[in-house]
């Protein structure tokens, strides 16, 4: 019997496998080759580019959104700290400026102070005396009902320079730190250098009122642009090195302290023919050059009687002067071209030097020789 026509027992049962429906296979149970199971399933989808290609698209993509992201912050930043509207004052220094007080600004309620020009003069203290050039102008709340946005009104209520015009080119104004009757502008003051221009914001008060009571209310906040042309020191006294003087031939001159008047003694002997100039104190501060202005000090005597003729001390106000340009006596003007600001200077001047043949009636003839005494205390900052 062959091996085929055996008996084999019985028929081995074959097993039924239940296949499960296509719609329940879930994703990672079954995914074809090739084909990515979706965000997160760490497999990628087959791609055109190489990797360092696509590495550096990625950085393009992180690069973009930085910088956009940067712009909308720069602009939101821009937007939150743009600038205001602010009051502008410009122009040339000790002329009259030209002042914009935006509408939509309202009036100040503090002292601010600023510093547009800053000088390189001497620096003024509490009781020093200023002179200076200034223009006001009133500013006031205001509502405009078409317009919300209008919150003051401002007008020029005074200016120093246009008054100045008026008159014919007069100098600057004085007052002194401290006794202004205004003590914010005093207070402004404090500290600043001559050649300076200061804009101050003064909030209202009674005391402005003073300014001007016809246009000035105690509810007005005031704009005050002035420039510091020169600082006279409160002591009023030359600032600088003495010089020894011993010549019986001229006027004895004797110190007398700060802030007073020096005794000069005129000599009993005959005057000298030539214009004498000699520097009892050499000063600090710059020397005088042709078309300065000074501040001084001074007094002035007869030489044939000893009388005094004009002095600034009995003025108890100082004098200024231009230097150099035929404004002033002769003797003046080549005496005080190149002398330092805080010298004290001795000046004898013959008649020619002096007020000439015609004198200067009734006090001075046409022959007499002239002695003065300077003391320069400042020069106008211009």
């Amino acid at each position: 019997m062959s091996e085929d026509d055996k008996p084999r027992g019985k028929p081995a049962v074959k097993a039924k496998a239940k296949i499960p429906n296509a719609q329940s296979i879930r994703s990672p149970e079954f995914t074809p080759h090739g084909i990515s199971a979706g965000r997160g399933s760490g497999l990628n989808r087959p791609s055109a580019l190489t990797a360092k290609e696509a590495k550096k698209r990625r950085l393009m993509m992180i690069a973009g959104i930085v910088v956009a992201a940067l712009a909308v912050s720069g602009g939101v930043y821009w937007w939150v700290s743009r600038p205001g509207p602010k009051i502008e004052v410009t122009g040339k220094f000790a002329a009259e400026p030209k002042v914009a007080i935006p509408t939509k600004l309202e009036p100040t309620k503090t002292l601010k102070v600023s510093t547009p020009i800053k000088g390189g003069g001497p620096v003024a203290a509490e009781g020093d005396t200023v002179y200076v050039q200034f223009a006001t102008y009133k500013w006031s709340k205001d509502k405009d009902e078409e317009n919300s946005r209008v919150k003051s009104s401002s007008e020029k209520v005074r200016s120093s320079y246009e008054e100045g015009q008026q008159q014919g080119g007069g100098g600057p104004m004085h007052l002194v730190i401290g006794k202004s009757g205004l003590k914010d502008i005093d207070k402004s003051l404090v500290g600043k250098s001559a050649g300076s221009r200061l804009v101050m914001q003064l909030p209202p008060s009674k005391e402005l009122t003073q300014l001007s009571p016809q246009q000035i209310t105690a509810k007005d906040a005031i704009l005050f642009i002035m420039d510091v042309q020169a600082v006279v020191p409160k002591s009023q006294q030359p600032q600088g090195t003495a010089q020894k003087l011993d010549d019986a031939a001229l006027p004895k001159v004797e110190d007398k302290g700060a802030g007073k008047e020096p005794k000069v003694t005129v000599p009993d002997k005959d005057a000298p023919k030539k214009l004498q100039v000699k520097t009892l104190v050499t000063g600090n501060g710059p020397a005088l050059a042709k078309g300065d202005e000074a501040v001084v000090n001074y007094t002035g005597k007869i030489w044939k009687s000893g009388d005094k003729f004009d002095s600034s001390w009995d003025n108890k106000q100082p004098a200024t002067f231009p230097i150099g340009t035929g404004q002033t006596i002769p003797g003046f003007d080549k005496g005080l071209t190149g002398a330092k600001v805080g010298s004290r200077v001795l000046l004898v001047l013959p008649p020619e030097e002096g007020y000439g043949k015609k004198g200067s009636p009734p006090k001075i003839k046409g022959d007499d020789t002239l002695v003065f005494v300077v003391d320069i205390l400042a020069k106008v900052y211009k």
